[in-house]
């Protein structure tokens, strides 16, 4: 039975430019020597959690999408991150799951940040993603949907959920609280990571991004400071908990509208 490794990126980024932060990243990515299954970037991974839509945006031929291609194909991994796309003359805050042979999926963001006026700037998604890799299923989410147990709610759907964020540290203890929680109600592996430093709005962030077991265990967390972390997701630990504590039989039936 295959484990996942997953390699996480907490680092800070530059604000609104795509070129510095892809070739930063590059370089990061560039320090993966041991073999990985999964890479996460964090949130508006090129720009920052900007509202600039109109002006930062791209297409699916564009840059990020092209680099994101050229990255997966290197490592030989999934690389999924967010970026601000356009489509349609709509602007989505979209997470994008390149796979090495170049076929990607993508989810747009779900929950758009009003206290930020996201929903000034973008159109919100309306469909989840769900995606096999390595034998494994795998629910890939961004930032703010934390908050909303209903929309990542896991109906024998998948093993592993996460989150790709650009989260305050004024709101870090929120943060860590709701992923360990999405982790055990879900009886999922969920992993959050989560970016560094101050922003172009003065806001700073503390990463903190983590791992927690579907026990809720706290497999890694990093605070204030840049960190590549690789760590390896049993598959067989997972199962065993399932099994010896099947909590999801007795969850209740409810239609999302």
């Amino acid at each position: 039975m295959q484990d996942l490794t997953v390699t996480l990126i907490q680092t800070a980024l530059h604000w609104e430019n795509k070129e510095k932060n892809l070739s930063m990243f590059a370089d990061k990515l560039n320090t993966i020597t041991s073999a990985t299954d999964v890479v996460l970037l964090p949130e508006m991974f090129t720009t920052g959690f900007s509202m600039q839509s109109a002006a930062l945006a791209e297409d699916m031929n564009g840059p990020t999408v092209q680099w994101m291609k050229e990255q997966a194909a290197r490592l030989n991994a999934v690389v999924c991150g967010s970026f601000i796309a356009k489509e349609n003359n709509r602007y989505y805050n979209r997470l994008l799951w390149m796979q090495p042979d170049g076929t990607y999926h993508t989810y747009d963001k779900r929950h758009l940040f009003r206290m930020g006026d996201e929903q000034q700037h973008y159109s919100a998604g309306d469909k989840r993603l769900l995606v096999e890799w390595k034998g494994w299923r795998i629910c890939p989410m961004v930032c703010y949907d934390l908050r909303f147990p209903v929309w990542v709610r896991n109906r024998n759907e998948y093993e592993v959920l996460l989150f790709v964020a650009n989260w305050p540290e004024r709101r870090a203890a929120h943060w860590k609280l709701l992923l360990q929680a999405r982790a055990v109600e879900n009886l999922s592996y969920c992993l959050g990571v989560n970016r560094v430093g101050e922003d172009g709005n003065g806001i700073y962030h503390s990463g903190d991004s983590s791992v927690f077991s579907a026990r809720g265990e706290q497999l890694w967390q990093q605070s204030h400071q840049e960190e590549i972390k690789t760590i390896t997701l049993s598959k067989q630990d997972l199962l065993d908990y399932r099994k010896a504590f099947p909590a999801q039989l007795d969850a209740d039936e409810f239609e999302l509208r």
